[in-house]
């Protein structure tokens, strides 16, 4: 058995700042793969913060919430607790939300709150891959699938 962490939102649950979800069909169906158990995470949530809450964004090593006041104390717990969460269930790989402040894999907000996109990763997508987990945003789902199926012929 397999285990996969995978940001709730992608699997539907209201989470997000908005109160809304992002629920992404191709990780719903990760579901039907056998041998493989997906376990939901927020690390948002996970860290004490509310739904809905403030909108936040990286800036310098820290996370702001648009209203100015710093949320990174909320962010670092909820990425502890992530990688908590791998290392009880060995966890080899996550499927995370691209560009939020914990998730972005890749992309994050530069933090000015203009949509701007910069390079970069979440502070949860940050420590787990400097613990050796994979990550994975939903826009690399093909790849993600192919180390599935990899780990699964072992």
């Amino acid at each position: 058995m397999h285990y996969l962490l995978v940001s709730a939102c992608l699997l539907g649950e209201t989470c997000r700042y908005d109160g809304k979800e992002k629920r992404y069909e191709a990780a719903e169906a990760l579901r039907s793969l056998p041998g493989l158990t997906l376990v939901p995470f927020c690390p948002e949530c996970a860290g004490g913060l509310a739904v809905p809450r403030v909108p936040c964004e990286r800036k310098d090593g820290r996370v702001i919430a648009r209203d100015g006041t710093d949320k990174t104390g909320p962010y670092t717990r909820g990425a502890g607790l992530a990688l908590e969460t791998a290392k009880e269930r060995h966890i080899l790989c996550a499927l995370l939300k691209e560009r939020s402040p914990s998730c972005g894999v890749h992309e994050i907000y530069d933090g000015t709150f203009t949509r701007t996109v910069i390079p970069g990763s979440g502070v949860t997508a940050e420590l787990l891959k400097q613990n050796g987990i994979r990550v994975y945003s939903e826009t690399e789902i093909e790849a993600l699938y192919e180390y599935i199926q990899n780990l699964s012929a072992l």
